[in-house]
């Protein structure tokens, strides 16, 4: 039987949960590794806005009638790798930082694509509901990215320089 645009937009709401399920282990191992108190505080706020983002990805399933299978999002291990060798590189604690904020954003990155597609397929599917739900994610995820900018640009990259 042929899959439909139903079919994948099931498959990307589970590869978000999985996402955001790893993210919470990860994201206490990042905090742990960052010397600067404002990173080590940004990766502590987006993990209770992780959490928070699993409660709506659950009330998504809900809504649309979609179980949440045990799918395995494998860009998220590879992403989640990434970061894990850069704290396994010995580097100074300002190079890690920096190298830190690089491993974040590229996950937010893929967060930002995975949740922006989300919306147009709920949309497209008529769960307003959940496409809203779905854009409050999309936008922290913005945020998030925004925040990470600054960190490296108010000081973290010139200090790893340095």
């Amino acid at each position: 039987m042929a899959k439909t645009l139903t079919d994948l937009f099931y498959d990307q709401l589970q590869d978000a949960y999985s996402a955001e399920t790893q993210l919470t282990k990860a994201l206490p191992k990042m905090a742990s590794a960052a010397g600067a108190q404002d990173l080590r505080a940004g990766f502590e706020q987006h993990l209770a806005e992780t959490k928070n983002q699993l409660e709506r990805l659950e009330r998504v399933f809900e809504q649309v009638g979609c179980k949440n299978a045990s799918n395995t999002c494998e860009a998220m291990e590879g992403l989640i790798e990434e970061g894990e060798e850069i704290m396994g590189l010995g580097l100074d604690a300002d190079a890690q930082d920096a190298g830190l904020i690089a491993a974040a954003q590229k996950v937010e990155h893929y967060e930002i694509a995975l949740y922006g597609t989300l919306c147009a397929f709920a949309k497209q599917l008529g769960h307003a509901d959940a496409a809203r739900i779905l854009h409050e994610t999309l936008e922290e995820e913005r945020r998030t990215d925004a925040k990470l900018t600054q960190l490296a640009e108010r000081g973290i990259n010139q200090s790893a320089r340095a």
